[in-house]
């Protein structure tokens, strides 16, 4: 049985935990808020992790996190637009190639259950109103929306419910959702529940520029403004668009959401990556990992246009079968 490749996550809370873990027996979940189409970070990156633990030999469950999606004002929180939306999500995945065997779960399942709002209350009391403000970057909302709409609040409360009720092992997510995961493990051991292990994965950066991906002025790739990331639905020429005008200093890895799109999307599906370049230039460049593309790249054995050409020729090719499942769909 093959192991969780640790390379495809940024954070692993714990190691020890992680090791100590029979992965044949154990559970794991990924919760996405259906909120429109989809881009790269979320369709094609997080289907490649998911399918990384089920080789493993992990049970993976993927929450449609429909209510919360309402609870943070997605698509006007209108339900039943948000749950199309999240069907739209499911036929994404698939088109892209999750294993079969992903379990899918709906939060309007959950919810429906009295058990599930006992939970809550029970985390409710564990918590504190200074924790859950801590929380709050996980749905991308400040202190001043949650004190202008208190719903807001429910938002964390639910999700760590989720990795109660879900009874899971393993936690993924972006490392915007670290702090859900930290409130988690701290009312596990409050409450004597099971605490679960955190794999946390890289944030693809805003086209336009990103910072570094450890500062707080991080700005990553978001369908909400479709100018600063790729969305699965894309046409070619909108790739080819978008990528063309998109941030890559010369030389500069870190910060660079072409590198971290080759990195991040491409490389753990294609395992290579081919630069084209003429033959006056050098002639084409196979790059098989992350570290050679970084090294390459730095040291301006790269140039940017040659880079943002491929990375245009393989999302073009890999997006192909999500991109059809949105023709004609408004």
């Amino acid at each position: 049985m093959a192991k969780i490749d640790l390379s495809l996550f940024q954070e692993v809370i714990t190691n020890e935990e992680l090791d100590s873990l029979d992965l044949s027996k154990s559970t794991a979940y990924i919760g996405f808020e259906p909120s429109g189409t989809a881009h790269i970070g979320t369709g094609l990156m997080w289907t490649d992790r998911i399918n990384n633990l089920i080789s493993a030999g992990v049970t993976v469950k993927v929450l449609m996190a429909d209510w919360h999606a309402m609870i943070n004002d997605k698509l006007g929180g209108d339900l039943e637009r948000i749950r199309e939306s999240g069907r739209l999500m499911v036929k994404t995945f698939n088109a892209l190639g999750m294993d079969p065997k992903v379990q899918i779960i709906w939060a309007s399942d959950m919810v429906s259950s009295p058990d599930y709002w006992m939970e809550m209350l029970k985390v409710a009391k564990s918590s504190s109103l200074s924790r859950l403000r801590r929380a709050l970057p996980i749905m991308g909302r400040s202190e001043d929306d949650a004190d202008r709409d208190f719903g807001k609040y429910i938002y964390p409360l639910m999700q760590v419910t989720d990795i109660f009720r879900l009874d899971v092992d393993i936690c993924m997510g972006g490392m915007d959702q670290r702090h859900a995961h930290m409130l988690a493990r701290d009312i596990a051991e409050k409450i004597g529940a099971k605490k679960a292990i955190s794999l946390h994965g890289p944030l693809i950066g805003s086209l336009k520029g990103t910072g570094r991906m450890d500062s707080e002025n991080f700005k990553k790739m978001s369908k909400s403004d479709p100018d600063s990331g790729i969305l699965v639905s894309d046409a070619p020429e909108e790739i080819k668009r978008k990528i063309n005008q998109a941030f890559c200093p010369v030389g500069e890895t870190k910060g660079n959401p072409v590198i971290e799109i080759a990195k991040f999307a491409i490389l753990p599906r294609t395992h290579t990556l081919e630069i084209k370049r003429p033959e006056k230039k050098g002639g084409p460049i196979y790059i098989n990992s992350a570290e050679e593309l970084e090294s390459l790249y730095s040291q301006e054995n790269i140039h940017p246009m040659d880079l943002k050409a491929s990375v245009t020729d393989y999302l073009i090719k890999i997006l192909e079968p999500a991109r059809d499942i949105y023709k004609g769909n408004p």
